[in-house]
């Protein structure tokens, strides 16, 4: 496991917020000072290999909280993200709260005894249904009592919503070690959104472009911003543009950037 750490140390003991991601890829959190509303702590584990379950994900997080001091201390309020590919988007119109499975039995394999979840995404009228990892949830839950718990999906919509100011058809792709978010913006308005797995920079830019051309995109003009795991010298990022022109990376203007050794488009659904 891997550890990635700003340089800053977590002075501050009151007035702080946590906020804790994880995957079977990995886990990180940030504390945000809720008086300047400023991110003034981070730190990333990054796992070797991708873990095979939620139990062997929960085997790795109590590790990390028994071994990290700052996850031990009391916090005014606390945010959980569940970041997996085990959702879907629904229409608040066509939203029925007893058939959440019957949602996700469209694009995965869901079992009697999965708990589902929704997230209200307010800002384009819609639910985001999925299967959080209820252990981990319980193993936080005696942590820390009463907290928070969203779907990182509902995240990155929200925040991108908030940033886009562009008229015109916008990709913005969130890249993870195994999977990708893209999610397509016009007026103020989600176009597209879904998740993808890959293996190969085949794989990654067959998905990227299918969904150019489903929803019309010109490869030679539409513009593609990359947000998350994802450098110049990445082999996705040259096969992305040998086919599209157009490409920036969303970089946040976060201070906390300055102290941590990793680039600012990185870590967009806590630090973006």
């Amino acid at each position: 496991m891997q550890k990635k750490i700003s340089k800053i140390s977590l002075k501050k003991t009151k007035d702080i917020a946590l906020s804790i991601q994880f995957s079977l890829d990995g886990f990180s959190f940030c504390v945000t000072d809720t008086e300047t509303k400023e991110k003034i702590y981070f730190t990333e584990y990054q796992f070797e290999e991708t873990l095979n379950s939620p139990e062997e994900l929960l085997e790795k997080i109590e590790y990390i909280f028994k071994n990290n001091t700052n996850l031990q201390r009391e916090y005014t309020s606390v945010l959980v993200i569940h970041k997996n590919n085990l959702a879907t988007l629904v229409p608040s119109k066509y939203f029925d709260q007893n058939s959440l499975a019957s949602y996700l039995n469209f694009n995965i394999k869901t079992l009697n005894t999965d708990f589902i979840a929704f997230d209200e995404i307010n800002s384009m009228d819609a639910k985001n249904v999925y299967v959080p990892y209820i252990n981990i949830n319980n193993y936080l839950f005696q942590n820390f009592g009463e907290f928070e718990y969203r779907h990182h999906h509902t995240i990155l919509i929200e925040k991108l919503l908030m940033l886009d100011r562009s008229n015109e058809k916008t990709m913005f792709i969130n890249v993870s070690k195994n999977s990708f978010d893209i999610v397509v913006i016009e007026n103020k308005k989600i176009v597209f959104s879904n998740s993808f797995l890959y293996q190969t920079k085949e794989d990654f830019i067959y998905y990227v472009l299918f969904t150019a051309e489903q929803i019309q995109l010109n490869t030679a003009i539409f513009k593609l911003y990359f947000i998350g795991e994802i450098k110049v010298e990445s082999e996705i990022y040259k096969i992305a543009y040998k086919y599209i022109k157009n490409i920036f990376f969303l970089e946040s203007q976060n201070s906390i950037f300055k102290d941590l050794e990793a680039p600012n488009h990185s870590n967009f659904i806590l630090l973006g």
